[in-house]
């Protein structure tokens, strides 16, 4: 499998390179992907813990928002 490719532009020469990722790099993408994928993860827990507490309450989220207003 082959690993994403870098496109790095030179603005003074208008130079493009472009090559795959080296190793660092690519360790790199793989955790910056894993951590998003897991602040995504705990968002969406979270909005669904919130919306979980609304039902168990009887209430909805503009009543909530009244409530703490």
């Amino acid at each position: 499998m082959s690993r994403p490719i870098i496109e790095i532009v030179d603005l003074s020469t208008d130079e493009v390179i472009r090559r795959e990722m080296n190793d660092e790099e690519y360790a790199q993408a793989l955790k910056d992907k894993a951590q998003v994928q897991a602040k995504m993860q705990a968002e969406a827990q979270a909005e669904a813990d919130k919306i979980a507490l609304l039902e168990r309450l009887g209430i909805s989220a503009d009543e909530a928002k009244l409530l703490l207003s």
